[in-house]
Parts: C-alpha cells; structure tokens; sequence
C-alpha cells in the first residue's frame, strides 16, 4: 500500500520478464535465457540501491532483450489469443470432467422429492404467461413452454416387435428428447423423453394413432404445456478412490452389464447411467416389510433411507414407504423378466467377496412407487459405480439447489 510506484513498476517487470522466459523457454536461445536473467539481477539491484536513474535504464534494458529475443516470431493477435485461452479452458474443464467432476442431468423421477427429473405438465397455449415471465422461469426453474403441431399427415412406423417406433435420445449430451419414427415422413423430435411427453399430448395422440391405422393428421396438437428440467447435477468422481461407498448417500453408476435394465430399455438401457440411493453395500442381505427396508433384518437407520420410510412432508410422495416390486413389470413389454424383491420374504444379498471390481452393491430410488431400481434388476457391481452425487447446480428455485443428502 505505502511502496513507491515507480517500484512497484520495477518489481512488476521483473515478474514479467520471469514469465516471459518460462513461457518462451523452449523457443529462446540459452544465451538469451542468461541475458535476460542477467537484467533481472541488473533491475532488482537498481531497486534496492533506490536510485531512480539506474531503474529506469535497466528497464529499458531489460524490455529490450526481452522484445528482442524472438524478432521473427509474430506477436498474437486479440483472435489467436482469445481462442488460446479458450483452447485451455477447454482442456482443463474436460480434466476435470474426466476425474473429478461430472455435470449429470436427471431425466425421470426416480429419485424424487430429492431430486427432480423432467416434468410434463399440460397447458393449453392461451393459458400461458407473458413472455418476459416465461423467459424467467426457463432462467430460474428451468421450465420451457412447448407446442408441438403436426403439419402434415404422418403414419408412425412399427417395430418389429409391433409397437410404434417412438425412442428417447439425447441432444448435446445434456438435454433428453424423444424422436417419432414415421413411415411416411422424416422423424419427429419432441421436446421432452417419452413420458413427459406422454403427459402433455403424446399419450393421447398415440391413442388417436392406435385407434386410426398409425395415422397422425394434419392439424393434430401433439405435445402442449410445460416441461421443466431435471435437476442438473456434478458427481464426485474422485471420492470413490480413497473411501468406500456409504450406505445411505445418493450416487451414480453405469448400466453396463447390468443384464435386467438392458433387458427393460434394450439399446437405451447399455452405456447409460442412472442416479439413485446406495441402500446396500457389500455383505449386506436386503429385504422389504413396507414401509421398511431391512438390512440383515434390521430396519435401516441411515437418514436418506429413513425419510423415505417415514413418508413425512415432502416425502409424503411414498405414504407406504419402501414396497415390493411391482407385479406389472414381470410381464414387461412382453418379456417376462425376474425381479429380486417382489413378495414378502424375498432378499437380495450383496456379494462382499470376489475378483477386483465385483462386489456389489443395491441403487433404491426415493420414489419407490416409480422407480425401476434393484428390486427388479438385481445388485450393482463396483465396477459401475462412477461417484456420489455431490451438488445440486441448477435450477436454483426448486428448493434442492445445494449439497445433495
């Protein structure tokens, strides 16, 4: 605060020159290297001596050497400058994707009132707010207005398996969609998955097609409402190296090689990741007398788990608690399948022992009434696991903005 400016300017240019050389080292000669480092010494003993005349010339000197030693190397432009910064952020935030931290946007509601996936929610267009409105709540809560009208008549194409070819996709890694396949016409993308989608026009637009031969007229309102965002997520992938998983806290996983959800979403279901509660670890023997879930007999006592037993407040969305897989999905999309905690008695041991990467773990989501987790699919093995969910970033206004429990 009290150093004199002309000194500050001294020392500041020798931070310069220091950087310069350190940057530039593999471009500069060694002689060059000396010289400059030689004026460095030449400065900092001009500051120290406090005499102003002999500062200002070896920083004349020392600027000189330093411009002069690359005169064929052409000074960046204000363009090859800025996309080199941007080249490095890049590269540092790909470093931090791969082993640190990963950006996960949630796209159902498994997980909820934790966690929020996409939501649909019907509303006719005349109902909708101002623009300025809308374009805040996209902002703050992540919510689009949407309508989707069909400009001509299409047929929806069916699959080998007889159904309409209808798939959820991804666009830019983050954002989840659903494509209509038309056996007439270009594919169709929708604004939201298949069921969000479901909720806001397409469900009654495949009832329509159902009852018509396929055909989707011209004119017909396919999707209308609002859609908001899952939640947007970073995973810690770093933590798994030095500590062992905990029961009770949310995590991710992979899905590969987990035979009962690739045999339930078929292509959708390989390489993709899913986000749920950790209730079991290895060596632990579940099993469900609703609402409780029980390890090795005992009732569960980790916190996460016990709000979703209690059922109080938000999580109220589950009165029952934990319950029994679903008779319905053993017949799933025609394909009987098996299910692991379907009836009362049933467990589900985790294996604790084995080759590297093949202990096993259970994934139960809060929504336990809509939730495809190891009820019906079985355990996850270690080799799955990415990290716990670490931080909820966006939206800010649904009240999960924070560190996840």
């Amino acid at each position: 605060m009290f150093t004199p400016k002309w000194k500050k300017e001294a020392l500041h240019l020798v931070k310069s020159a220091r950087k310069f050389v350190n940057y530039k080292r593999d471009l500069l000669k060694p002689e060059r290297v000396a010289e400059i480092e030689s004026r460095q010494v030449d400065l900092l003993a001009a500051v120290k001596s406090k005499d102003l005349d002999k500062v200002k010339e070896a920083s004349k000197q020392i600027r000189a050497v330093c411009e002069n030693s690359l005169p064929h190397e052409k000074p960046l432009g204000w363009l090859e400058e800025n996309v080199e910064v941007m080249f490095v952020a890049v590269v540092i935030a790909l470093g931090l994707r791969a082993y640190y931290l990963q950006p996960f946007r949630i796209p159902t509601g498994s997980m909820q009132p934790t966690l929020n996936g996409i939501i649909g929610t019907p509303l006719k267009r005349e109902q909708w707010p101002s623009l300025p409105q809308r374009l805040l709540e996209q902002v703050l809560r992540g919510r689009d207005y949407v309508q989707v009208v069909n400009d001509r008549d299409r047929h929806i194409a069916i699959t080998r398996q007889g159904q309409f070819d209808i798939a959820d996709t991804q666009f830019m890694h983050f954002f989840s969609r659903s494509v209509i396949r038309f056996s007439d016409a270009e594919p169709l993308q929708l604004p939201a998955p298949t069921n969000p989608s479901s909720e806001i026009g397409l469900g009654a637009a495949l009832g329509y097609a159902a009852r018509h031969g396929g055909l989707l007229p011209k004119g017909m309102v396919i999707c209308e409402g609002t859609v908001d965002s899952g939640d947007l997520v970073l995973v810690d992938k770093f933590s798994y190296n030095f500590r062992k998983p905990k029961r009770g806290e949310v995590f991710v996983f992979d899905t590969i090689d987990i035979a009962g959800i690739q045999q339930r979403s078929g292509e959708q279901g390989a390489g993709s990741h899913y986000i749920k509660r950790l209730c079991g670890i290895p060596g632990d023997t579940l099993s469900i007398r609703s609402p409780n879930l029980l390890i090795d007999g005992n009732i569960a006592q980790e916190p996460g788990i016990q709000r979703v037993i209690k059922g109080e407040g938000v999580y109220h969305i589950n009165p029952n608690g934990y319950g029994l897989a679903s008779p319905a999905e053993l017949a799933h999309k025609g394909k009987k399948l098996p299910q692991y905690l379907a009836k009362e008695g049933a467990t589900l041991s985790l294996a604790a022992d084995g080759r590297p990467g093949m202990r096993e773990y259970a994934a139960l989501g809060d929504n336990t009434g809509n939730s495809l987790d190891s009820r019906y699919w079985g355990p996850v093995k270690e080799f799955n696991l990415v990290g716990p969910a670490l931080f909820s970033l966006w939206p800010i206004t649904t009240g999960h903005w924070g560190f996840i429990r």
